[in-house]
């Protein structure tokens, strides 16, 4: 059977893509930072019916300890799909942001995936097959919600993965790397981390589900990136080629559900991540 590494893999887009390929007859290795919800994760995926085994793998992948153990389970036993899924956001304004709590998200949304991804890539190149979808954002694709650092993170994430799918390496082999990136998403990212989306209309949001599928979908077509829903695409191209004051005029500080021009600090910030 396939075998797939999912990060971040206890809730929201992470859990999806686990149900997505249990479906699909692949052996999982869930990684998150709370036992419980994994152990209820992977008890939800072998359900009657299904041939597939579950491992949980139990780490804080902001921690020295957590990557090592994360690194070390890749390099002994290579998945055919890595999903760097594990993010967190923060609200607030930089610069009034927890300088802690920005370095805690660089460690996960930065270095985190550099680190997974360096661990898998060369067993799936010494067999010639394998794939690694890193989840970044629609937000890493202009200079829109200035006032957060989180889409930088994120711009991080895509330049990574544009870069090494075009590497000579990856390029001579059938090793394929692609980035995900999804709009509004309905989990508990937002809530978590402070952020206001209540003034965001109906049809800004996706499902998990959706997002899951829609990379799925673009791997088995051989896609570098996979944006679901055509207003995203559309979005995606505006950021990427329209004129970045433009752009920038048009955006919106989804941390504050205020305008990019707002100059009142947030009284604090908080964090989340999977």
């Amino acid at each position: 059977m396939p075998s797939a590494f999912i990060t971040g893999a206890s809730s929201g887009i992470g859990r999806a893509f686990a149900e997505q390929l249990a479906a699909r007859g692949y052996d999982l290795t869930l990684v998150a930072r709370a036992t419980t919800s994994l152990e209820d994760t992977a008890a939800a995926l072998q359900r009657p019916g299904r041939q597939v085994r579950v491992q949980v793998l139990t780490a804080d992948l902001v921690t020295e300890t957590g990557i090592d153990r994360v690194t070390t389970s890749l390099e002994s036993q290579v998945p055919d799909l890595l999903v760097n899924s594990a993010g967190m956001g923060l609200s607030g304004t930089f610069p009034f942001t927890d300088i802690a709590a920005e370095e805690a998200q660089l460690r996960l949304n930065v270095a985190a995936v550099m680190r997974t991804t360096h661990a898998a890539l060369p067993g799936m190149l010494r067999r010639n097959a394998g794939a690694v979808l890193n989840v970044t954002s629609v937000a890493a694709c202009g200079p829109v919600w200035l006032a957060n650092t989180y889409p930088a993170s994120k711009s991080w994430v895509l330049s990574f993965t544009e870069s090494i799918a075009r590497s000579a390496a990856l390029q001579a082999s059938g090793v394929r790397v692609m980035a995900v990136l999804p709009g509004y998403t309905r989990t508990a990212f937002h809530a978590r981390a402070g952020m206001s989306t209540h003034h965001l209309p109906t049809w800004m949001w996706l499902s998990p589900e959706q997002v899951a599928r829609a990379a799925l979908r673009d791997l088995s077509r051989g896609r570098l990136l996979s944006i679901p829903s055509w207003r995203y695409k559309t979005a995606v191209w505006g950021m990427r080629h329209l004129p970045h004051r433009l752009t920038a005029a048009l955006g919106w500080d989804f941390s504050t559900g205020q305008g990019t021009h707002a100059t009142s600090p947030p009284a604090s910030s908080t964090g989340t991540r999977a």
